[in-house]
Formats: C-alpha cells, sequence, structure tokens
C-alpha cells in the first residue's frame, strides 16, 4: 500500500507519516523500481505502536528509543516517570483549585482585595522588602501586581526569585527606599525640573546591575511607549524619570 493508504488505515495524516520519518521515529520503506514507497504490515504495525506510545505520553525521542532496538522493557520504566510527573500536576492542580475556591468565597462575600489575588511569592517578597508608605512605592507594588498577574508560570518564577535575592540585601533595599523618597519629592516638580535626570541614571544603572544584566536584555524595542499607559498614576516629573531611565537602559 502507499503512504496515503497507511495514514488512511491508522486514521492519521500523511504529513503525519513523513514526520515521523523525519524524526527517525518510523522506519521509511525504501522506493522500489517505480519509484513509489512501498508500505506493508509491519509498518501499519510499527505507525499504530508509535501511535500508541505517543497517545501514553511519549515523546518523539522517547518513542524513537523505544522503537529503534524494541527496548520495550524500557517501556515500564519511562511510564512509571510520566505517572510521577503526571501525579505532580494533579497535586498542583488540587492546589489551585483550592486557592480558586477561596478567592471565589471572598469575592462572593465582597471582601477581596487586591493582595488576596497575588500569588504567595508576590507576597512573600512585599513583606520581605516592606515597601514604604509613599506614591512611588504604591505605584511600583501596582506594577508588580500587574506582572504577577500576567506573566507565565516560569517567567514569574524566575523574576520572584531574583526580586528576592535583592530583597535580602540590605544595602539594595536602603537603595530603593532612596529612590523612592526622591521620587515623592517630584510629586508637584515641573517635568523639566533637573533633578530628573540624576534619578533617572541611578534607576537605570540600578535596572542594569540588579535587574536587566549588562545588555539590557530584558527591555524589548519600543519599551518607553510600552510603558506609557502605566505611567499615569505618577506626577508627570514622576514619570519623565521613568521614560528617561528606560531610554537609557535601551540605548545601551
Amino acid at each position: 500500500m502507499r503512504i496515503g493508504e497507511l495514514a488512511a488505515l491508522l486514521g492519521v495524516s500523511t504529513r503525519t507519516v513523513r514526520h515521523y520519518h523525519q524524526q527517525g521515529v518510523l522506519p521509511e520503506p525504501r522506493r522500489r523500481a517505480n519509484g513509489y514507497r512501498e508500505y506493508g504490515m509491519r509498518d501499519a504495525l510499527a505507525l499504530a505502536r508509535v501511535r500508541r506510545l505517543v497517545a501514553l505520553g511519549l515523546s518523539l525521542e522517547e518513542a524513537r528509543d523505544v522503537m529503534a532496538d524494541d527496548r520495550s522493557k524500557e517501556l515500564p520504566e519511562i511510564l512509571a516517570e510520566i505517572d510521577a510527573d503526571l501525579a505532580r500536576q494533579e497535586e498542583a492542580l488540587r492546589v489551585r483549585r483550592r486557592r480558586l475556591a477561596e478567592v471565589l468565597r471572598q469575592a462572593e462575600a465582597g471582601t477581596l482585595g487586591p493582595e488576596d489575588t497575588a500569588s504567595p511569592d508576590l507576597l512573600a517578597f512585599l513583606k520581605a522588602v516592606d515597601l514604604p508608605e509613599s506614591k512611588a512605592a504604591a505605584w511600583d507594588r501596582d506594577m508588580l501586581m500587574l506582572m504577577d498577574s500576567v506573566a507565565a508560570a516560569p517567567e514569574r518564577e524566575h523574576a520572584f526569585a531574583m526580586l528576592e535575592a535583592l530583597a535580602a540585601d540590605p544595602e539594595v533595599t536602603a537603595r530603593g527606599h532612596e529612590f523612592y523618597r526622591r521620587l515623592d519629592e517630584l510629586a508637584d516638580a515641573e517635568p523639566d525640573d533637573p533633578r530628573i535626570a540624576p534619578l533617572a541614571a541611578m534607576l537605570a544603572d540600578y535596572s542594569m546591575s540588579h535587574l536587566l544584566g549588562d545588555d539590557g536584555s530584558g527591555v524589548p524595542d519600543g519599551s518607553v511607549e510600552t510603558m506609557e499607559p502605566f505611567l499615569d498614576g505618577l506626577a508627570p516629573a514622576q514619570a519623565e524619570v521613568v521614560r528617561q531611565a528606560v531610554r537609557r537602559i535601551a540605548a545601551r
């Protein structure tokens, strides 16, 4: 039979069969004199086995290992690992559902506040860093809340691991509090205040040293425009500090 007939027999597309060939999962028969590849019952059984292994949760690489030397004795070990991973995912889902139930209860009772929807990592960080009572710090806290809400789990975990390390450094924390104090002093200043540029330079240097890396790779193109909608909560001079800091980082 031809590749189309083999694919139809197993309920897959010819593209899938060719992909399995390319990945080395499914042996590809030689071309006959007529230029076509002819598939037989052995090929159908092999394809059926690959499909079964994939359905069980094996990656194509793992399925290839099983198929290569018919090392089926390794299959129970592979399946046990997959089962353990699924068990971990199941427990994580149970934890999330318990948290969701608590948030739902608070929402129905009208007692749900911003901190109630924050992740434990963010709450732990905010407690450790002890942000001062200021408008600038409140804005920064709101930005952290937003990041916590929209970031993917791996990115969020990486970010808060880094922030927790910074919070554990008293000197870094002191510099952060000093920045908030100086930013609050600009609450009633004009956008051309001479204090803006030095403070923007301080913020840029701090970010490059502790948050972004020396190449500024953490700042995407057009980042000033991206930040613009979030600057409404700051006074004009304060917003200009953030704009200039981001431009300095992007320029590096």
